[in-house]
Formats: C-alpha cells, structure tokens, sequence
C-alpha cells in the first residue's frame, strides 16, 4: 500500500512540477504570473488538438508513428503554451499592465480556450460522453521502463513513470543549476530583484523577462498535457482539471522559489492531495478538508518564511512592480 501511495503521489505532483519551475522562472524575472492555470489548461488542450488531428487521420491506429504521436501534441502544447505566455508578456512587460489582473484574465482566458475547442471536438467525434477520448496517443506517452516491475519496490517507486516525469524532473534540476550557477541565471536574479540596477549594469531587462516568462509558460504548459496524456489517460473532459494549476502557484511558496525544492514538495502536495483516498470510512466533508492540506502548509511555510527574515528564503525584491525605465 505504501509503495502505491508513492506512486500516485508522484503521478499527481507531476503537473504541479511542471507549473512550480515554469512560475518560479517566471517570478525570478519580477514577475507574478496568475495566468499559470489558464496556461496550463491551454497547454492541454493544445496537446489535445494536435493528437486529435493524428490520431483520427488513420482509419487503422495501429498505422501510427510513436515518434510522430508523441512530437505533434508537444509541438502543438508548446505552442498554445508559447502564445499565452507571449500575451501575458505582451501586456505586462511592454504595455506595462497591471500584473494580477492580467494574469487572473489569462486564466480566465485559457479555461475559455480548452473549453470552447474541447466541447467543439466533442461535437465532431458525435460522443455519447461529455470526453474525447485519445487512448491510442496515450499508450505511446505512458510508456515505461520494460524491467521496471523486476525490480520490486525500487522499480515501482522510482523507475515506473513516463518519460514526461522524468522530464519535469530533469527540467527542475537543470532550471535550478541554471538560477544558481551560470551567468544567465546570476543576471535574471539581478532582473528580479532591482530592475534598474540591472539595466544600468548593461543587462537587457525586458529580453530577460519575455524569455523567462515565455519558457516558463511552456514548461508551465507541458504539465497539462502530462494530466491529460498520462494521468487521465487521453482523456480529456471539460473543467476536469481541477485546481492543479493553483496548487502549482502554492508550490512556489513553499519551495521558497528553487525549482530543486520543488520536486519534493511535488510529491508531497501529490500525496496530501490523494491522502483522504487511503482514510477508511472518511466522509466527503472530511475529504474535502484533507483536500486543503497543501494549501494549509504553504500558508505555514509563508509564515515561517517571513518571521526568519532571510534574504534567500523570500520572494525577488521587485515582484509584481512593473519597471518603468524612466524612472531611474
């Protein structure tokens, strides 16, 4: 039982990984991006999208291409992703938009998006079921290590996910190599923390802050399409997403913004969030008071954070301040 836990908690947190690097980059260059949700739905859907369109080009599916399968819904996630991030950048960066408002309309935009083109596919596969369902796309994801089940508990707890977990893994561990050891990273702190002293410095403050905002979104983008890929199946169903794309935000909190952080405290939110599962003869009041659990932690981490006063356990100096370089 113990080894199933670890299993589904890591296959929940995945997502919530994906959305925790993806913010954290994004929030090292100044920024509070709120949209992450909406992004993240997007991300989905356009994975959706592009599945749609390969898998049903084939009357037989076993005709299908593994290698195209799995590249087109990528392409077509980082895409959509990409887009979102580019408007989100667009407006905050360039036009100087308020950054909550904007982020919470990106939101409120990309539920919008996965919403409207996944009713319409639903319309033209004429289904039974308010889902699409991309079984065969899905099968190619969720692929695993052949030996993994030979291996016992090892290879259940740890060699028995998807290529996309290992993926935000690597994504996590090299984002925090990079914020903490190369020189790219040394100059987006400097973005976040002040602006204008970076300017004066010579570095280019908004290239810095379209980039980090941008490959944050798409790395933001790619955990919804891990949900609907390899968690849900291939199944997409309207407003299943839940609200992974908050616990996302919350993650960065607790991590204290470093992306390494984040890839334990993924496991943990994932567990707390399925815990009321492994409860006996739990209510559903209960199970939606143990569902607050992450929440409540991160809120106990901000505490905590903030009593020490520690410089590297707080959030980038000029976060959420739009930088208007006339003012230095």
């Amino acid at each position: 039982m113990i080894t199933a836990f670890i299993q589904r908690a890591v296959i929940q947190g995945i997502p919530l990984l994906f959305g925790s690097t993806g913010e954290i980059l994004t929030e090292k260059s100044g920024h509070l991006n709120l949209g992450i949700p909406g992004i993240m739905y997007a991300g989905a859907m356009g994975g959706v999208i592009g599945a749609f369109m390969y898998e049903n080009s084939f009357a037989n599916k076993a005709d299908m291409n593994a290698f195209l399968a799995v590249s087109i819904p990528i392409l077509t996630s980082v895409f959509c992703s990409l887009i979102m991030g580019l408007i989100y950048c667009f407006l905050t960066v360039t036009l100087r938009a308020n950054q909550n408002v904007t982020g919470l309309a990106l939101t409120t935009f990309g539920v919008g998006f996965g919403n409207f083109f996944g009713g319409s596919l639903i319309k033209l596969m004429n289904s039974d079921v308010p889902s699409i369902a991309l079984s065969n796309t899905s099968n190619f994801f969720r692929t695993k290590l052949p030996f993994a089940d030979k291996l016992g508990w090892f290879g259940k707890v740890f060699l028995s996910y998807s290529f996309l977990a290992y993926t935000a893994i690597v994504i996590a561990v090299v984002a925090a190599f990079v914020l903490k050891r190369t020189r790219v990273g040394l100059n987006l702190r400097a973005v976040g923390e002040s602006p204008a002293t970076a300017d004066a410095a010579g570095i280019n403050v908004n290239r810095y802050k379209y980039l980090s905002t941008c490959i944050g979104s798409v790395i933001a983008g790619l955990g919804g399409l891990y949900y609907v890929m390899d968690y849900a199946s291939g199944v997409w169903s309207n407003d299943a997403f839940g609200d992974r794309g908050w616990l996302a935000i919350a993650l960065v909190i607790f991590a204290i913004w470093n992306p390494d952080f984040g890839i334990i405290g993924s496991v943990l939110f994932g567990g707390l969030y399925i815990v009321y599962n492994y409860i006996p003869n739990s209510s559903f009041a209960m199970q939606e008071l143990i569902k607050m659990l992450p929440y409540v932690v991160t809120i106990i981490v901000l505490i905590i954070t903030s009593m020490l006063r520690r410089r590297e356990t707080q959030p980038p100096a000029s976060l959420g301040l739009p930088y208007f370089r006339e003012d230095r």
